[in-house]
């Protein structure tokens, strides 16, 4: 920041009045106060809903601009045929595929005007798919923000979460099942003085495998979601809860064997 400042640039924080995109249609968007709170499994949950009450959805998700962005203005994706033809990381499959399972049209890209455009034909209603806790893209008529007691606190200390918290119509309290009470309590004080007029809603969020024997009694190597240990500070993720819930014999400590990158990381 001295440097710029320095050279005579200014900075300029750009409000959500001036960054968000007004649709035709109503929209739902769905943020969180940091990365890891469970803000997909909410999509999907909100998804389910509006479309059991026989509403026409689209879900727009906020972008991963991995690879080339000039070949990413727009993308639709409505099977997995088109994860390939728009050579898609692991990382994006893992948050479009849940959606094409359901069979919900996504879209994402870089261009969010033509987005929008072309995704408000046919459909009901928008529903905003949020990435990390960044501000919804698309001025929205019911915002939803996911919170999570394994960090209370951080919610009133990270930009922008703390103003997707501020802004919320109704705030999601995640992890209730796994979290200390008395991070429960911070948490539930916190979003009260933040968000006095906003609707809170107190979820468990239950951990389920598809073959739990390959767990029960075994030595386990656990691979947890990057984003969230990392720049989302989450000691565990839950792929520890897992290993645990489901009896593992051992959990293994990768730290003697890391290598390369993931030893820097640890080292951090």
């Amino acid at each position: 920041a001295s440097i710029v400042l320095a050279s005579g640039a200014d900075f300029r924080l750009m409000g959500p009045k001036s960054t968000m995109l007004k649709s035709n249609l109503p929209v739902v968007s769905i943020c969180a106060v940091r990365t890891g709170c469970g803000k997909s499994q909410t999509t999907r949950k909100v998804t389910d809903i509006l479309k059991k009450k026989g509403y026409r959805i689209v879900v727009i998700r906020h972008p991963m601009p991995y690879g080339d962005l000039r070949e990413q203005i727009w993308q639709r994706y409505e099977n997995y045929a088109d994860l390939v033809r728009y050579n898609c990381t692991i990382e994006e499959r893992e948050e479009y595929e849940p959606h094409l399972d359901r069979g919900n049209i996504l879209y994402a890209g870089v261009d969010y005007q033509e987005i929008l455009t072309r995704a408000e034909k046919d459909v009901d209603i928008i529903v905003w798919d949020g990435g990390n806790n960044d501000l919804p893209f698309y001025k929205p008529d019911l915002h939803i923000v996911v919170t999570d007691p394994h960090r209370a606190g951080h919610e009133m200390t990270y930009y922008p979460g703390e103003a997707n918290l501020r802004m919320a119509d109704v705030v999601v309290m995640n992890k209730i099942d796994t979290a200390d009470s008395d991070k429960i309590n911070q948490l539930r004080e916190n979003i009260h003085q933040l968000a006095p007029e906003a609707i809170l809603i107190e979820a468990a969020s239950p951990l389920t495998v598809d073959n739990p024997e390959l767990i029960r009694g075994k030595r386990v190597l656990v691979v947890e979601d990057g984003p969230t240990l990392t720049h989302g500070e989450m000691k565990f993720g839950a792929g520890i809860v897992a290993a645990q819930k489901y009896g593992a014999k051992e959990i293994i400590d990768p730290r003697p064997y890391a290598i390369g990158t993931i030893k820097d990381t640890y080292t951090k």
